[in-house]
């Protein structure tokens, strides 16, 4: 990859610590131009640390997830917290993808490349919403959130697999399921532009989805153990609650789920009820 002069992971350290979103973006965009133009080298210059709170503006306010605003389509105001709620979302899987560059250290340059990329598309996802959100004089940071997705990231920030496992095939991969309705339910009210908005990350999404199920299939295969038991295992261990029902088939499908496994995790959401 040519001359190789600045590492990689702290790259990714000085995104993920950046805590101004606009800041965070642009970092990221960089890194990224870094690593395809073969500046970066791979030799780690420190082992990873565990990142608890990663780089994040002051507001919104993490809160319970029972204390979160009320959602909904039938007013504006509720849309704008709903969006709200889906910024903040699309603000924590940049940090996502950027920690699962930093912390996975000896992975093949591939999968740093599909992890910058992904980090790239967070946040064009991100500037599409907040762009939104100030054209109707709101803002992100305006309505309290919680933290759910980075507390996964914590709980899996030991083992690569773990992360694959649970972050794009489980997380990730639900919001295949419910954005097609929500994009419906926008274009019913003439919402045409957060319809379109919606439907840009539901494409990329289905990619993300799929890198984290090509690399979760291929770590179990490097280490000779079954995917599918590894993954209801992971699942009954880390998992408090269902997130298996409604699945969208299709977006599954195209995002490297096999048919069984469908049928494996309609299964259990019965089971789990």
């Amino acid at each position: 990859m040519g001359n190789k002069t600045i590492n990689l992971f702290d790259g990714a350290l000085d995104c993920l610590v950046l805590n101004d979103p606009s800041e965070k973006i642009r970092a990221v965009r960089d890194l990224n131009k870094q690593w395809l133009a073969g500046q970066l080298n791979v030799i780690p210059s420190q082992a990873a640390k565990r990142v608890v709170i990663p780089g994040r503006p002051e507001h919104p306010k993490l809160v319970n997830p029972r204390d979160v605003p009320k959602r909904g389509f039938n007013s504006e105001p509720a849309r704008i917290k709903l969006l709200h709620a889906i910024t903040h979302i699309e603000f924590n899987a940049i940090n996502l993808a950027l920690d699962a560059v930093y912390r996975f250290r000896a992975m093949p340059e591939q999968y740093y490349t599909d992890w910058l990329n992904i980090a790239v598309e967070e946040a064009l996802h991100y500037s599409l919403l907040e762009a939104y959100l100030k054209s109707k004089k709101s803002f992100y940071g305006a309505y309290d959130s919680h933290n759910g997705l980075w507390e996964m990231a914590v709980k899996t920030d030991h083992d690569v697999m773990v992360r694959m496992a649970l972050v794009p095939r489980v997380l990730e991969a639900r919001g295949l399921d419910v954005t097609p309705g929500m994009i419906k339910k926008f274009q019913s009210i003439g919402e045409v532009e957060l319809a379109g908005i919606m439907d840009v990350i539901q494409r990329d999404e289905i990619g993300h989805v799929e890198r984290g199920n090509y690399w979760f299939n291929e770590l179990c295969r490097q280490r000779g153990i079954s995917s599918s038991e590894t993954f209801h295992q992971l699942l009954d261990e880390y998992m408090e609650e269902s997130m298996f029902d409604s699945l969208n088939q299709e977006a599954r499908l195209a995002a490297g789920f096999s048919k069984q496994e469908l049928i494996e995790l309609a299964a259990r959401n019965r089971h789990t009820r």
